[in-house]
């Protein structure tokens, strides 16, 4: 029961997530095709046969209008907007020819066009803005450890150092600085680092070489990358809990339990021991502890953790995690580590125009890496990854939920404004090229650049499924 309510969840999450998205673009096109004069003679939220539908009110400026039909169809993914004389052959009662939107001057049918997509936009400015209203917070990026050996290492990182800047952008958060650090992805070149103490005014700047950076990873850690751990406090591999149905119980683990040793080497702390169980799912540890003083042995064997939809959490290598059932009282961060970063409603405003500028940058610069295959088709996410990550962020917390959201509604309207036809891009294209030739563009040219486009948008959404499929085993 617990994992059909967590599918639940999931699919509700997604179908909330989607149904905004569309609901927003769809409601630009409507909006500006009523201002425009367009009769819409329906406007759709979802694909194929029809669910629901009811009328809206007749419009008192054009009583000849039929009322606009508002319906939600069975296929959640997707919308449209039907409008009065949208295709070219299609026969149009005079008297309302002045409504048709194959009448309307060139200028209103862009604008009407390209209203979805500002629509997407302006909902992911308004995210960003009630985001740094309420504040986003995260964890200064305080350095734990270095590997030996590894790139940030051998440029001069040290523990307890703070990213305080990656090329050049103030990083507040570790969130910030792995941000950044994916503009990178694909290239070759110097990450630049300006780091520092804490409560010192010195820094300095590390120069950290990259060749073709993690172009073929799925799922890319950076951090790990480099060498980086993030810096946790101390904390004794003490368990202070154990599920009764866990591996933990079953292997004779109890709270209080001082974990000493794995497989013969020393567990230097929690993380360590975490660690250590995330890297054997479903292999025999034999786990050295101390209870009340008394060293014991036992052979504990980690379960396979599993995500909310029932199939094995993955790592970054793509090999699956290993989970007992027990936990630990984490002690509190030092209060200076705590970054909150929150505006006013007035000056929010910029950050969220900055905000929406720099993740439709960073779209369409990842677009152009995978087209040059510097970035992995495999980032490459569709319904199923939707369903997991809305689900996830949304049982985080509001910030996690709309933050995640924004950047959808970004990449849903840089998606739609590429010039492809079927998409709003291709249709704006067909309009730029009719203002060129002073007449449209032949009907024949539209078909074959209808069937191109059907052929390239089925082709990414395959790709993008069967990424999807890839992940679950």
């Amino acid at each position: 029961m617990e994992l059909i309510g967590s599918i639940m969840f999931n699919v509700l999450a997604m179908l909330l997530t989607l149904g905004i998205l569309v609901t927003i673009h769809e409601y630009g096109h409507y909006r500006v095709a009523r201002l425009c004069g367009v009769q819409v003679e329906r406007f759709s939220i979802g694909l194929g046969k029809i669910l629901f539908r009811w009328h809206g009110k007749p419009d008192p400026r054009n009583p000849d209008f039929p009322p606009t039909e508002f319906a939600i169809s069975i296929v959640p993914i997707g919308g449209y907007v039907k409008m009065l004389g949208e295709q070219e052959q299609e026969l149009i009662d005079p008297k309302l020819r002045a409504a048709a939107f194959n009448h309307k001057p060139l200028a209103s049918r862009a604008a009407i066009i390209a209203a979805g997509p500002f629509a997407n936009f302006v909902l992911a400015i308004v995210l960003y803005w009630l985001m740094f209203v309420t504040g986003v917070s995260g964890l200064a990026p305080v350095v734990g450890r270095v590997t030996q050996g590894a790139a940030a290492a051998v440029a001069g990182l040290e523990a307890s150092d703070e990213i305080l800047a990656v090329d050049g952008v103030k990083t507040p958060t570790w969130q910030d600085v792995r941000i950044r650090m994916l503009d990178k992805l694909g290239e070759s070149g110097t990450l630049k680092l300006l780091v520092g103490k804490h409560e010192a005014d010195a820094t300095h700047e590390l120069n950290i070489p990259v060749k073709s950076w993690l172009s073929g990873s799925e799922n890319p850690d950076q951090l790990a990358d480099l060498g980086i751990t993030p810096f946790h406090q101390h904390i004794p591999a003490r368990i202070d809990s154990v599920l009764p149905d866990g591996r933990a119980k079953a292997a004779g683990l109890l709270p209080g339990d001082l974990v000493t040793s794995a497989n013969g080497k020393t567990v230097l702390d929690w993380n360590d021991w975490l660690k250590i169980v995330h890297d054997n799912a479903e292999k025999p540890i034999e786990v050295g502890i101390v209870r009340k003083e008394l060293p014991l042995q036992f052979t504990l064997r980690p379960a396979v953790r599993m995500t909310d939809a029932g199939i094995p959490e993955l790592d970054g290598n793509g090999q699956p995690q290993g989970f007992i059932g027990a936990s630990v009282v984490l002690p509190k961060m030092p209060e200076w580590m705590n970054r909150n970063v929150h505006y006013n409603p007035l000056t929010a405003i910029p950050h969220a125009f900055k905000e929406t500028w720099n993740n439709s940058v960073f779209v369409l610069v990842s677009m152009k890496k995978m087209l040059a295959g510097l970035i992995s088709l495999k980032n490459i996410s569709g319904p199923i990854t939707i369903a997991q990550v809305a689900g996830q962020t949304a049982s985080y917390g509001f910030e996690y939920y709309i933050s995640f959201l924004a950047v959808l509604s970004v990449s849903l309207g840089i998606f739609n404004l590429l010039p492809i036809p079927v998409l709003d891009g291709g249709h704006l294209l067909y309009i730029g090229m009719e203002a060129l030739l002073r007449k449209p563009v032949p009907r024949r040219f539209q078909e074959w650049g209808l069937q191109a486009g059907l052929l390239l948008v089925a082709g990414f959404m395959f790709l993008a499924l069967y990424n999807d499929v890839s992940r679950l085993f």
